[in-house]
C-alpha cells in the first residue's frame, strides 16, 4: 500500500533532484539501480542485450548473429527484426509487476546494435557488427534502432544503444587499456559514419562509449568525442552509458586518473551519463574533492530518469506497449521472420558446373562439427532458442534421414573440444542416451520428464530444458558411449558459468563403464576427465544439478583424428555428395575467451585460414573423388581454397532456423541472395598488424591486393543483367544525383538480386586528397524480386554526402570532377551491371561534421 501510494504521487511529479543526497544520485547513474520510493523510482538494471533477440533472459527468437542479418542487405527486414526483439523484450518486462526486483536482462534499454567498423578479419567480435563498410553498417544500424524504437519517441518501445563509440575493433587482449591513433580522414570517413546515421537519422535514445582511448584520451572521458561531436554537431538529446567496467578502467588500466573518485568525475565530465559498473559510487568522493559540480550530476541523472519515463518505468508512467503479454514471444510470426533472414542470410560464394541445387533422393554425406551444434546456431550475445533446426536436423527432414549420412569428421582446431555427436552415444540400440528430468536437485525421486536426447548439449539460461521444472532442477543422461575406434580421449562436462550475482555453481556427477570419475561442483564451468579406450561400447551415466544462474550444459570431448576422419571417408564412399560443414563456433572467436589453440588466442584469431584439423578432414574426402559442398559457418570470413570444393556456401551463425534454411538452399527451395558484408581475404599476410588501426590495405574501400572473394560478392542460381537508361549525369556539387537501372532476370529461376551502386573517383582531384587511396565506396544498395523472364527498376538518389570525399586533414567536401558510378550485383568487374558517368560542376562544398 505505501508503494502504491508513492507510485501514484510520482505519478504527479518528477523526483525533486534538490532533495536526493548525491549518494542517491549516485546509485541511480550505476547500471544496477536500486528501489528508491522516496523518489518513486523502482528497482531497475539497465544492462540488456538484444543482438540478434533478446539475449541472456530465457527463451526468444534467435536470429542470425548481426554479421549474418548484414549478409541480407535488406534494412527493411532489419528493421522488422528490431520491432521483433523489442516486442519479446516488452513481453518479459511486462510479466513483471512494475516494483519487481528486476535482475541483470531483464529490461527495457537494449545495449545493440554493434555498429564498430569491421576492419580485421581476426576480430572475435567482429561477428556482432555489420562488416566493414560505414555505408551499409549505418543504414543497416539506422533500420535496427528504428524498429527497436518504434514509431513514437516520446513513448519508445525499447531503447536502443549503438556501440562502441568510438574507434574499437580489437583485439580482445588489451581491450581495456590500449590507445588508438587514428588520422583526422580515418576517423572521419571510416570509424565515425554509422556512429552520425544512427544518431541523426536513426534518433537512437542512447550510445555506449568504448574500452579504448583516442589519441591518449579514455573514450568513455574524451569530451571532444562524447560533448562535441555527439552532442554539438550530431544533435543528440538522450543518455550515454559506459561499456561495463570502462569507467574503471580510466584509472586502473589506462592511468588517466589516479582513482575512482578522478576516473568517475573525468568521465561524467566527458560525457557520460551512466556507468555500466560500480565507479560512480565515487561521484559523492568527487563533489566533496571539487571534481564535478552538482549541476554536472544532475544533468546526467535527469538524461536518466527522462529515459526511464519515457518507457513508462519511473514515476509512476505508462507506457502505450504495456499490454504486450509474455504470449507474444516466440509466436509463428516470428518465427518465419527468424527463417527468412537464415535464407537472405546465405551467399552462394562458388558453385562450378550448378553443383546446387541438389535434386530429390541425392544421398548425402554431411560431414563436420559445425552440423549439429546449437551454440554454431546462435552465436555470441544470444538468447535460447526455442527450436533450434541444427543443418543436420534440417538436412534429414529435406532430402530424407535414410538419404543421410552423418559423421563428425574432425575437431574444428586442434586442442578445442567440440560436442560428443550421436554417432559416439548409444541407448537401447538407438543414437543419443536416455534422458530424465526431475524437479529437484539430485536426480532422485520420479522423473517430471523422460526422453531420448541425440546429444548433451542444452542452453538453460534462465531457460528449463522441459516443462514442470522451475529454478532448481536435475537431470540424468544414461546408456553407452561408443567410441569411432582406439585411442586417447578426453571428456568434458561444461557448464558456462554465470559472472554476475552468481554465489554458487551447477553440480555434476560422471560414470564411465561403471566407474566414478568425477563429482561436485563444476568449477570453472568445466570437468575435464582422461579417457583411454580399446574401442569398445561402455556404459555411460551423467547426473546434473542445476542449482545456480549457470547457463547450460554440453558434453564435449577431444577424441584421437584418425577414427574421426575414417568414418568420415566411409560416409562419403557410400554417398553420391559430400556436404562438408567447416568453418568456425563461438567457442573460437568471441570476446574476451579463455581460449589458446593454434589460429587462436583470446577470442581472437592468429591466423584467418580455415584451421589445419579441418583442412586435413577436407584433403581426406576430396581423396575420394565424391563431389564437395562446403557449408561455411562462422562469424568473420575465413580463408577457404575455392579448388577443394565444387559449391561453397557461407552461412554464418544462421540463428534458430539456420539449419532449415541450409537445406532449402541445397535443395533449391531458396535461391541463394545473400552478400558479403567482408572482404574475403586470400591469406592472413595480406593484412596490416592487428593493432594497426589505420586504413591502408584494409577493407575493399583500400586493398590493393586480390581477395577470394570480394565485400558485395554473391551468387544466384539465376542469372541477371543490367542496362542503365542514361549513361550520363550532371550535377553541381551540393545538390543530390539520380540514377536508374533496369535490372532484367536472364535465367531459369525466380529470384532477389541484391543492386549495388559504388562510386568511383577517376579524376586526380578526386582522389589525390585520400590516403589512403579510396579505390571505390558503396553509395546504395537495394533489394529487387525479379521473376524469372521479367525486369524491375532500381533507381537510386545519391546526396552529397554519398558524393563526398574525405582528404587528410578530415575535411569532408564534395570536389568538382569526373566520377563513374558502377550499378551492379558487386562490385566493379566482379559482377554484371552497368557504368554511369558522373559530372560534379560547380565550387568545392565543405560539408558539416
Amino acid at each position: 500500500m505505501i508503494w502504491l501510494l508513492l507510485a501514484a504521487e510520482a505519478a504527479q511529479v518528477s523526483p525533486n533532484l534538490a532533495t536526493m543526497t548525491p549518494e542517491q544520485k549516485a546509485s541511480q547513474l550505476q547500471s544496477s539501480a536500486p528501489a528508491d520510493p522516496a523518489a518513486g523510482l523502482p528497482a531497475y538494471d539497465w544492462w540488456s542485450e538484444g543482438l540478434h533477440g533478446i539475449a541472456r533472459n530465457g527463451y526468444a527468437t534467435v536470429f542470425p548473429q548481426a554479421i549474418g542479418m548484414a549478409a541480407t542487405w535488406d534494412a527493411p527486414l532489419l528493421k522488422r527484426i528490431g520491432d521483433v526483439v523489442a516486442t519479446e523484450a516488452r513481453a518479459k518486462f511486462n510479466a513483471q509487476p512494475v516494483n519487481a526486483d528486476r535482475k541483470i536482462y531483464e529490461g527495457l534499454t537494449i545495449w545493440s546494435p554493434n555498429i564498430n567498423i569491421f576492419r580485421d578479419p581476426r576480430w572475435g567480435r567482429g561477428q556482432e557488427t555489420y562488416g566493414e563498410d560505414p555505408y551499409l553498417t549505418g543504414r543497416l544500424g539506422v533500420a535496427f534502432v528504428t524498429g527497436l524504437q518504434g514509431p513514437d519517441p516520446a513513448h519508445p518501445k525499447v531503447i536502443a544503444t549503438p556501440k562502441h563509440f568510438a574507434v574499437h575493433s580489437g583485439p580482445e587482449a588489451g581491450r581495456d587499456s590500449f590507445d588508438v591513433d587514428p588520422s583526422p580522414q580515418d576517423l572521419e570517413a571510416t570509424y565515425l559514419p554509422a556512429f552520425r546515421l544512427a544518431v541523426t537519422e536513426g534518433k537512437a535514445q542512447s550510445l555506449m562509449c568504448a574500452y579504448n582511448s583516442i589519441l591518449g584520451v579514455p573514450a568513455c572521458a574524451n569530451a571532444p568525442l562524447m560533448i562535441d561531436r555527439l552532442r554539438r554537431d550530431w544533435g543528440f538529446k538522450g543518455f550515454t552509458v559506459s561499456d561495463c567496467d570502462a569507467v574503471a578502467n580510466v584509472h586502473m588500466y589506462h592511468h588517466y586518473r589516479l582513482d575512482a573518485a578522478g576516473a568517475a568525475a573525468a568521465s561524467l565530465k566527458g560525457g557520460t551519463d551512466l556507468n555500466c559498473g560500480n565507479t560512480y559510487a565515487a561521484l559523492p568522493e568527487a563533489l566533496k574533492r571539487g571534481l564535478v559540480t552538482q549541476q554536472e550530476i544532475d544533468t546526467s541523472l535527469q538524461r536518466a530518469l527522462d529515459a526511464r519515463r519515457a518507457l513508462g518505468i519511473a514515476y509512476g508512467a505508462t507506457s502505450p506497449w504495456s499490454k504486450i503479454s509474455p504470449k507474444e514471444i516466440g509466436t509463428p510470426d516470428h518465427h518465419a521472420v527468424a527463417l527468412e533472414a537464415a535464407r537472405k542470410a546465405i551467399v552462394l560464394l562458388k558453385n562450378d558446373a550448378n553443383r546446387l541445387p541438389l535434386k530429390a533422393g541425392t544421398r548425402i554425406a554431411l560431414i563436420g562439427a559445425d552440423a549439429d551444434d546449437v551454440g554454431v546456431l546462435q552465436g555470441n550475445y544470444h538468447g535460447t532458442a526455442i527450436t533450434p533446426v541444427t543443418p543436420l536436423e534440417g538436412i534429414r527432414r529435406e532430402f530424407g534421414a535414410a538419404n543421410v549420412r552423418y559423421a563428425q569428421g574432425s575437431l574444428l582446431a586442434d586442442g578445442s573440444a567440440v560436442p560428443i555427436p550421436e554417432t559416439a552415444l548409444r541407448s537401447n540400440g538407438a543414437p543419443g542416451l536416455q534422458a530424465e528430468y526431475f524437479a529437484t536437485p539430485g536426480a532422485t525421486g520420479t522423473p517430471v520428464a523422460t526422453r531420448r536426447e541425440r546429444h548433451i548439449d542444452h542452453d538453460t539460461n534462465r531457460a528449463a530444458p522441459a516443462p514442470g521444472l522451475g529454478a532448481q532442477w536435475s537431470a540424468r543422461w544414461t546408456g553407452e558411449l561408443v567410441p569411432p575406434g582406439p585411442g586417447t580421449y578426453r571428456l568434458i562436462v561444461d557448464a558456462p558459468a554465470c559472472w554476475k550475482y552468481c554465489k554458487s555453481h551447477d553440480a555434476a556427477r560422471l560414470w564411465i563403464d561403471g566407474k566414478p570419475l568425477s563429482q561436485g561442483e563444476i568449477k570453472k564451468g568445466r570437468i575435464d576427465v582422461p579417457f583411454t579406450s580399446d574401442g569398445r561400447p561402455v556404459a555411460f551415466k551423467l547426473e546434473f544439478d542445476h542449482v545456480s544462474d549457470d547457463e547450460g550444459v554440453r558434453l564435449l570431448w577431444l577424441p584421437p583424428a584418425e577414427p574421426l576422419i575414417a568414418e568420415a571417408v566411409a560416409a562419403a564412399n557410400a554417398s553420391d555428395v559430400v556436404v562438408v560443414s567447416v568453418g568456425l563456433s563461438p567457442d573460437l572467436e568471441g570476446e574476451a575467451l579463455s581460449v589458446s589453440v593454434p589460429g587462436f588466442v583470446g577470442g581472437d584469431r592468429t591466423d584467418i585460414a580455415l584451421p589445419f584439423a579441418q583442412q586435413r578432414l577436407i584433403a581426406a574426402l576430396k581423396a575420394t573423388g565424391k563431389p564437395i559442398v562446403l557449408v561455411l559457418t562462422s562469424g568473420s570470413a575465413v580463408a577457404l581454397d575455392p579448388a577443394n570444393a565444387d559449391a561453397i556456401l557461407a552461412a554464418w551463425y544462421p540463428g534458430e532456423s539456420g539449419g532449415t534454411a541450409i537445406a532449402d538452399t541445397l535443395a533449391g527451395r531458396n535461391n541463394p541472395s545473400g552478400r558479403l558484408p567482408v572482404t574475403f581475404y586470400a591469406n592472413t599476410t595480406d593484412l596490416p598488424a592487428f593493432v594497426d588501426y589505420g586504413m591502408k590495405e584494409r577493407t575493399y574501400r583500400y586493398f590493393t591486393g586480390t581477395p577470394t572473394w570480394g565485400f558485395g560478392h554473391g551468387l544466384s542460381y539465376t542469372s541477371y543483367g543490367y542496362t542503365a537508361p542514361v549513361a550520363r549525369v550532371s550535377v553541381a556539387a551540393g545538390q543530390s544525383a539520380t540514377v536508374q537501372v533496369r535490372v532484367a532476370n536472364t535465367g531459369g529461376r525466380d529470384g532477389e538480386e541484391v543492386v549495388q551502386a559504388y562510386l568511383v573517383p577517376t579524376t586526380a582531384a578526386a582522389a589525390g586528397g585520400t590516403t589512403p587511396v579510396l579505390q571505390r565506396q558503396l553509395v546504395g544498395f537495394t533489394r529487387l524480386a525479379v521473376p524469372r523472364g521479367k525486369a524491375r527498376t532500381a533507381s537510386f538518389t545519391f546526396d552529397p554526402r554519398s558524393l563526398s570525399l574525405v582528404a587528410r586533414d578530415g575535411t569532408r567536401t564534395v570536389e568538382p570532377g569526373a566520377y563513374r558510378i558502377f550499378v551492379g550485383g558487386g562490385q566493379p568487374g566482379t559482377a554484371p551491371g552497368a557504368w554511369i558517368d558522373l559530372t560534379i560542376t560547380g565550387t568545392r562544398q565543405e560539408l558539416p561534421k
